[in-house]
């Protein structure tokens, strides 16, 4: 049967190192930043529904969406952010149903927004790769170039910590090392695979 993956997490969190493993394996990974991004690729019914709302001072000389702009404008307008998602998310979560579709194994849905968007309803299994908030904020500043206050303010953008933990059916500790890592994501990938064939799970 086919298995739907919800995979998330915080910044710096590791997820999208977590996300290539699950690649690695063999699953299929929707990668939703990519589907952000084609869902207001010229010439589509995002642009043009973000055109009529927000005006084509948002649209650059290119044709395509200016994102250095809208994202200064949602940054701080909450409002304006509502009325962006309103129009992309159902963009997207349509986009992401028609590639799971082709696949009767597992499928990873890897979406920063996983809980934001609601979609980790939609899921048979939520996957959080979790870390301290204070290790976030350190990898942020070292990986990313970002001050810690920098950081902590991106983070104060984000759901927090507990929420993420809140609905996970498995949650990958990252607080490691890069091999401690590597062997908690095996243990999954074969615990979502027994899953997918209806096989027991082993804990």
């Amino acid at each position: 049967m086919t298995l739907n993956v919800g995979l998330s997490g915080g910044i710096a969190s590791g997820k999208s190192t977590v996300s290539g493993r699950f690649a690695q394996a063999g699953f299929l990974v929707i990668d939703y930043d990519v589907l952000a991004r084609e869902v207001v690729e010229p010439g589509s019914t995002g642009l043009e529904q973000i055109e009529q709302k927000f005006g084509s001072a948002f649209i650059g000389s290119d044709g395509h969406l200016d994102r250095a702009k809208m994202g200064a404008l949602v940054f701080t307008d909450k409002a304006a952010l509502r009325q962006l998602e309103e129009i992309t998310h159902p963009l997207i979560r349509d986009a992401a149903a028609a590639l799971a579709s082709t696949s009767t194994d597992v499928v990873v849905h890897d979406n920063p927004l996983l809980i934001e968007m609601g979609t980790y309803r939609d899921m048979d299994v939520v996957v959080i790769v979790d870390v301290p908030v204070d290790m976030q904020i350190d990898r942020m500043v070292q990986n990313r170039s970002m001050t810690k206050a920098e950081a902590r303010n991106r983070l104060n953008n984000q759901v927090t910590r507990d929420e993420r933990i809140s609905v996970a059916d498995i949650v990958i500790d990252n607080s490691g090392d890069f091999e401690t890592l590597m062997f908690s994501v095996d243990r999954v990938i074969e615990q979502l695979k027994g899953m997918a064939a209806n096989e027991p799970v082993r804990h």
